[in-house]
């Protein structure tokens, strides 16, 4: 079974996707880096990519060709502060889900190692990481993340 299978499929990830982006909607850091008719497009890429990623059709590569994140995200300063925004609107999105622990991990130390790769800009170091909520089974050690209790 793929992990895309082990999850609930599409539906999960449109969930997923869906609740993430109705929070960058209100988001002081994040909302700015949308033009104002960008969101539903940003959802709908969004979720085709964490759907082809973890095993499910290929929607994404058949609509857009290679994913190329680092590329894609170029045209926009995405520092720390962007980095750390956009994990917490994903991390309580994710715990939206109520995923079993395993998986959860597993798609959370994914989303972490993405959002970390998405760094473009010093603008706003020498900061550390942001303390957001951590679900339990992910160690800062596993994610480089600081461990808090909800």
């Amino acid at each position: 079974m793929t992990f895309f299978d082990a999850v609930g499929g599409e539906e999960t990830f449109s969930r997923l996707v869906h609740r993430f982006y109705a929070a960058v909607a209100g988001d002081p850091v994040l909302r700015p880096l949308y033009p104002d008719d960008e969101l539903p497009a940003a959802e709908h890429r969004l979720r085709m990519f964490l759907v082809q990623y973890w095993g499910g059709p290929r929607m994404y590569s058949a609509e857009r060709g290679h994913p190329r994140l680092r590329m894609r995200h170029a045209p926009f300063r995405i520092g720390i502060t962007e980095r750390d925004a956009w994990l917490r609107l994903m991390r309580d999105a994710l715990d939206s889900l109520g995923l079993r622990p395993e998986l959860d991990t597993q798609l959370w130390e994914y989303l972490v190692m993405a959002a970390h790769s998405m760094v473009n800009s010093d603008h706003d170091s020498p900061q550390r990481i942001a303390e957001m909520p951590v679900h339990p089974a992910v160690t800062p050690r596993r994610t480089g993340l600081p461990h808090s209790d909800r």
